[in-house]
């Protein structure tokens, strides 16, 4: 289904044909909207979150599932599910409605202090890394296996890198991948956000308030978190988050490879197209090879 056609004229012809009771809410388009989701602000206290297509709709069940256990068990609020809606009026996906949470979604200006938002997400993920983990979502195409092997993405890196050629230090990014994919996880399963990104943070005055978007969440490999190193934090955050989620030398090895890979396929795929795209992946890039640079740098 085309993403234009989900708008808040379709969101609120499910919700009447659906749920009669909140037929005379208004619906209202949200303005700061994800690629995998459109979301729509539901009278003043619910949300209505029609998913852009058949992968992302296979986490409607998954939240729908898990997000009424893990809240009781976290520092932070998410999303609370209402009711869960089935395709209709044209429309071929589950979708859902949530509590509205209170909050604008990060962004650098918005945040106060990165150190505090660096800190707060880390004892986030440290309780959500603490919940048990039985019978929860294993990786798969519900999360685009996040918390899998990054090996997952090692055709997709090698073909970036290809595509990109001279546009990118090749030798210094493939040591980077190959550091990544030596360091296997071996540990138990914990679970994990999946999408640890500033527009699934929300933020109150200039501080960390929710934690949003729990669609590529799963229990796996913790690894695909600690992206938001290079993604989001810098100097002095990076190191309160690692220092406050207790990141050992090899799961930062597989985060930074996370970061690599989303920053060379977005480089592959939006080169020429979307100048702001690249040009953060860009930073990215550089960032996670200067941490790699730095790590390897013989002393003395």
């Amino acid at each position: 289904m085309d993403r234009s056609e989900i708008d808040a004229a379709l969101a609120g012809r499910l919700v009447a044909a659906q749920f009669p009771r909140w037929a005379d809410l208004p619906v209202r388009p949200f303005v700061h909207n994800g690629w995998d989701n459109s979301t729509f602000r539901l009278g003043d206290d619910l949300t209505v979150r029609l998913p852009n297509g058949p992968w992302y709709a296979q986490g409607v069940a998954k939240e729908q599932r898990w997000l009424p256990v893990l809240a009781p068990q976290l520092p932070l609020p998410i999303p609370t599910p209402v009711a869960q809606g089935a395709p209709g009026c044209g429309y071929p996906y589950a979708w859902s409605i949530y509590r509205w949470l209170e909050g604008e979604p990060a962004r650098r200006e918005a945040v106060r202090d990165l150190n505090d938002l660096a800190v707060a997400l880390a004892g986030f993920l440290v309780a959500l890394a603490g919940v048990d983990p039985a019978d929860g979502p294993e990786p798969g195409e519900h999360n685009f296996f996040r918390g899998g092997p990054l090996s997952t993405y090692d055709a997709e890196t090698r073909e970036a890198l290809v595509a990109l050629g001279s546009a990118v230090p090749q030798r210094a990014a493939s040591a980077v991948w190959e550091d990544a994919l030596a360091a296997t996880w071996t540990e138990a399963p914990v679970w994990f956000h999946g999408d640890v990104a500033f527009g699934n943070l929300l933020v109150q005055d200039g501080r960390l308030a929710a934690v949003i978007d729990f669609g590529t969440s799963g229990v796996g490999d913790p690894a695909c978190d600690v992206a938001i190193a290079w993604t989001v934090l810098r100097g002095s955050s990076r190191s309160a988050f690692r220092s406050a989620r207790g990141v050992d030398a090899a799961t930062w090895s597989r985060g930074r490879g996370w970061a690599l890979w989303k920053a060379l396929i977005t480089l592959a795929r939006d080169e020429g197209h979307d100048p702001g795209v690249a040009v953060e992946a860009r930073r990215v890039l550089v960032e996670v090879l200067a941490d790699h640079a730095a790590e390897v740098r013989p002393t003395g």
